[in-house]
């Protein structure tokens, strides 16, 4: 017997010494034998084609053999037989069959309706249907009103879902479980702690210390971590308009050193050339004050002649 996925291995052996010439595998089936692989005394072994991905020799003995068949499915179940051909007696057959079973993890759920009772379930999936079986692992406890229900999928396999109610528990440590299994198979099982039930008296309301609890501190975590996070982007954002500002304040410091140092200049400039212009001036006045002493000075001769005439008349 093998789970779907496994690796089975089939193994056929003589329970007498006899010359042995070669050993054959073959699959048995409605519609007829099927040749698997061959080991022979002189030529060695071979898997047929066919099966070469799927099929090894473990053990290729003339007096014992054994095949390994990898990765399990429902197609490789049914019966195979092993021929020991020997001479003189001829062909020694022997038969072995492969069950394959499917079992899947089991899924527990405990849902506290009370601070005393809470209801179990557990529901697993298999081919064939599988076992399913509810303990308590408290001795002082125990579980009541059972039910199962079996469902039948399209794949052939079967879910199971066992219920059952567990009451008289006090606190938050019981423990129950769930185990699982398929024919002789191997068992498989899982384990929950039953969540408390705190009464809340100002809303009315029950609160579940379980995965409620668990929830919710998940929440408050998240909401922390992200206050953090808008504080912290938040003062990054201040220090870097504080380190501008430090950074811009020395240039238009220098801005307005150079405004100054300029507006200075253009006084300066503005200062030297009005004494300029008050120089020009006063040098005019000079020269034409000069011409007026040399105009007194010196009489022109129209005006001599101007004068004697007048004598002349007045004498």
């Amino acid at each position: 017997m093998a789970a779907v996925g496994d690796e089975a291995c089939l193994s056929c052996q003589l329970t007498q010494h006899k010359e042995v010439l070669q050993v054959t595998w073959q699959k048995l089936s409605p519609e007829g034998e099927k040749n698997v692989a061959t080991s022979t005394k002189y030529f060695g072994r071979q898997v047929n084609r066919g099966f070469r991905d799927k099929v090894e020799f473990k053990d290729a003995g003339l007096q014992n053999s054994s095949i390994v068949i990898r990765n399990v499915t429902e197609q490789d179940e049914g019966c195979y037989a092993c021929l020991f051909n020997s001479n003189p007696e001829g062909a020694l057959t022997g038969r072995t069959c492969l069950k394959v079973y499917e079992l899947h993890e089991p899924v527990l759920h405990v849902e506290s309706n009370s601070a005393e009772e809470a209801v179990v379930s557990c529901s697993a999936t298999g081919r064939p249907a599988p076992t399913v079986t509810l303990r308590v692992l408290q001795q002082d406890l125990h579980l009541s009103d059972y039910s199962s229900v079996s469902v039948t999928n399209t794949n052939s396999t079967v879910t199971v879902t066992s219920t059952a109610v567990l009451s008289g528990f006090h606190d938050d440590s019981t423990q129950v479980g769930c185990a699982v299994r398929v024919l002789s198979g191997p068992q498989k099982e899982v384990l929950m702690m039953i969540p408390e039930v705190k009464q809340s008296s100002a809303d009315g309301f029950d609160e579940l210390s379980g995965s409620n609890n668990h929830d919710h501190r998940g929440i408050w975590i998240s909401v922390s971590l992200l206050v953090v996070l808008v504080c912290g982007i938040l003062t990054l954002v201040f220090l870097r308009r504080k380190r501008r500002n430090q950074i811009s304040l020395p240039h238009r410091n220098v801005k307005m050193n150079e405004m100054v140092q300029a507006t200075v200049k253009d006084t300066e400039e503005t200062g030297a050339s009005s004494d300029t212009q008050n120089k020009v001036q006063i040098r005019r006045q000079t020269f034409s004050e000069k011409n007026q002493a040399s105009d007194d000075s010196n009489p022109s001769p129209s005006s001599s002649k101007t004068r004697w005439m007048d004598q002349q008349f007045n004498v």
